[in-house]
């Protein structure tokens, strides 16, 4: 099973960070088996995270333990932290050491239980004299949906679907016990969370850091240890790009992982070409929180020849199209809504304490919300997401497909579109005035669709968030 000790891996390096500090796979059995002495199982905790040891240690900790853990940013805006503490009363918080003078200002139920790598343990003296809540017995770990930490609304997951998916991921990557990932993104996103689960369950070594690819740090840390894999969202390609990655020497480095949206197709040919001229994998990605992590991926061999499509299942799961009257279509490149089968398939969401009761409300079925279609060989392509088309003068349209056209056509410009029905605001940074007066008209000579349609929104630059996907709700309608 996922967590339980391997013979053999005790010496074995788990975490490296930064700073130079590593964790051994025994040091955390040692960790989690005495935390485990401080702390009741089948309670909640909110864990604020970094890409540090202290961070990684207590999330493994809390799962061995049979505790819950809430994955949150450790940056997260305190008022909707309190928020969330209000509508799930956990019964623990773990935090970085420097939340710790402000929680004891705010919060003054509070006892400290334990302190460790950096991190500080909280439990809420109200839910410790055994006013304890049900919560489900196959009820592993919370996370937010798309990155939003100040949402009530959280994935349920279970121990099978952390464990199916990070087995899946490891059997094709072909991951060992060799293998070196860095962090290029946040452990509470669930991208970033499992690349660690599903290195851990083959033995390798983490390397943690919070440095961002813009810091000559990042890259003295991945040349000195070398990194053999690193993972990134569309927006992580399109910024290695502009640091002219393709001219760094990175003998050591094997694999390029993509997920978090669509890599615009210009974009996902010159990655895929050059991870071909130097021997790497360069692999795209499918998935969601609602489903762990991971639902489908693109094999590296078939990165040129298939570039636009976001592949096939997964091992161990299925993907199938259904048209609006939910039967299945069965004929080849026909859009249709796209449905995942497996174990990696989450329990359901949650809104406040209450809903940790609830059982498998999915039953290994999740209506994924985008649209696709498959080509004759089995290989699937996204075509947008329902939520995200609007009608122009009574034409259905994908604003993804038109984000996507221009991220391709103006590679050095940044791009989000919104709207609503007869008006897609098309917001742009890193473009020229005069050229962005023309694009209203380029649009209409490109997709047919008037020009009149379109509102140009020039900002400094489009929000993202710290996982790299766009923040659509801070643009204008």
């Amino acid at each position: 099973m996922f967590f339980d000790r391997k013979a053999g891996w005790d010496n074995n390096n788990m975490l490296l960070d930064d700073s130079g500090r590593t964790v051994a796979y025994g040091e955390f059995y040692t960790f989690a088996e005495k935390i485990g002495t401080k702390m009741k199982k089948r309670s909640l905790m909110f864990l604020l995270c970094e890409n540090s040891s202290g961070s990684v240690l207590t999330y493994l900790s809390a799962l061995q333990n049979n505790i819950v853990p809430l994955l949150l940013d450790s940056n997260i805006d305190e008022s909707k932290l309190y928020t969330l503490m209000e509508l799930y009363r956990p019964e623990y918080l773990a935090c970085p050491e420097k939340w710790e003078e402000k929680m004891g200002e705010q919060c003054g139920n509070l006892n400290i239980i334990w302190r460790s790598n950096g991190y500080i343990c909280f439990a809420f003296l109200h839910n410790q004299a055994g006013t304890e809540e049900e919560i489900y017995e196959d009820l592993a770990l919370l996370l937010t949906t798309s990155g939003s930490t100040g949402s009530p609304k959280l994935v349920r997951l279970s121990r099978k679907n952390i464990e199916s998916n990070a087995a899946s991921i490891s059997v094709y990557l072909n991951l060992d016990s060799k293998e070196k990932p860095v962090t290029t993104l946040p452990m509470y996103y669930t991208y970033g969370l499992s690349i660690i689960n599903s290195h851990i369950l083959v033995g390798a070594c983490i390397l943690l850091t919070d440095k961002t690819l813009f810091e000559k740090e990042f890259w003295d840390f991945i040349r000195k240890n070398k990194a053999t894999s690193f993972g990134g969202v569309p927006y992580t390609y399109q910024m290695l790009k502009r640091l002219n990655f393709f001219e760094i020497e990175l003998p050591f480095l094997k694999t390029m992982t993509q997920a978090g949206g669509k890599l615009p197709e210009t974009l996902h040919q010159e990655f895929a070409a050059y991870a071909k001229q130097n021997n790497k994998n360069f692999v795209v990605m499918y998935g969601q929180t609602e489903a762990t992590a991971r639902m489908g991926y693109l094999p590296s061999e078939y990165a040129l020849k298939k570039c636009g499509s976001m592949g096939i299942a997964i091992p161990g799961g299925r993907f199938y199209l259904i048209d609006e009257n939910g039967e299945k279509i069965t004929e080849a490149n026909v859009v249709g809504n796209l449905v995942y089968e497996g174990a990696n398939v989450s329990l359901g969401y949650a809104r406040s304490r209450e809903d940790l009761k609830k059982g498998d409300e999915r039953r290994g079925v999740l209506v994924t919300g985008d649209l696709a279609k498959r080509d004759e060989e089995g290989f699937y392509y996204i075509a947008g997401r329902k939520k995200r088309f609007l009608k122009m003068y009574g034409i259905r349209v994908s604003m993804d497909e038109i984000e996507q056209l221009l991220k391709m056509s103006f590679q050095k410009v940044d791009f989000a579109c919104t709207g609503k029905d007869d008006c897609m605001v098309v917001s742009v940074a890193g473009m020229k005035a005069e050229e962005m007066m023309g694009l209203p008209a380029w649009l209409e000579e490109k997709t047919g669709l008037n020009s009149r349609g379109f509102v140009i929104n020039p900002v400094s630059e489009i929000p993202r968030n710290k996982s790299g996907k766009i923040l659509y709700n801070q643009l204008c309608d």
